[in-house]
C-alpha cells in the first residue's frame, strides 16, 4: 500500500468504482448470473422437494461459478495474474465477497416470501437487485483490486 492519506485512498477507490464501461459489463454479467440463478431456482423448487430458501443456496453457487468465469475473462480481464494459484485465490475471494451479497439476497428472499407471501422468483429478483451493489463494490475493490490501477 502506498503512503496515501485516508481521504486520497477513499477518493481513489470511489473513482475506480465509477468506471461506466466496467459497471456496464458487470451489470451485463450480473444479468446472465441472475438468469442462471432464477432458472436453477425455478427448476430446483418445482422439480425437487427443496423449498425456495434451500434451493437458493444451490442456484446461487451455480450462478457464482458462471459469473466468476465471465467476469474473469471479460469485465476484469486486465486485472490480476493469470497463474492457476492467482486464479484460485480470486475465485475463493469472489465466493467470500459474494457471500455478503448472497446473505442480502437470501434475507430479502426469505423475508418477502415468508413475511409477505411474495412469489419466490419475484422476491429473488428484488434480493439480487439489492445485493448487486454490494457485489459490485466488493468485487471491484477486493477481488480484482481495480483501484490499484487508478493511482
Amino acid at each position: 500500500m502506498s503512503n496515501n492519506s485516508l481521504p486520497e485512498a477513499i477518493q481513489t477507490r470511489v473513482r475506480a468504482l465509477f468506471s461506466t464501461a466496467r459497471f456496464s459489463q458487470f451489470a451485463g454479467v450480473g444479468l446472465v448470473g441472475a438468469t442462471v440463478d432464477n432458472v436453477a431456482l425455478l427448476l430446483l423448487v418445482e422439480l425437487t422437494v427443496l423449498g425456495p430458501v434451500a434451493a437458493k443456496v444451490l442456484s446461487w453457487e451455480l450462478a457464482i461459478v458462471v459469473i466468476f468465469a465471465i467476469n474473469e475473462r471479460w469485465t476484469f480481464a486486465d486485472y490480476g495474474a493469470m497463474t492457476p494459484r492467482a486464479l484460485g485465490r480470486r475465485f475463493l475471494r469472489s465466493n467470500a465477497v459474494r457471500f455478503a451479497g448472497f446473505l442480502v439476497t437470501l434475507t430479502v428472499l426469505a423475508g418477502l416470501v415468508r413475511g409477505f407471501g411474495v412469489w419466490y422468483l419475484a422476491a429473488n429478483l428484488v434480493g439480487i437487485g439489492i445485493g448487486f451493489f454490494v457485489n459490485y463494490t466488493c468485487e471491484s475493490l477486493y477481488t480484482w483490486k481495480v483501484h490499484q490501477d487508478e493511482r
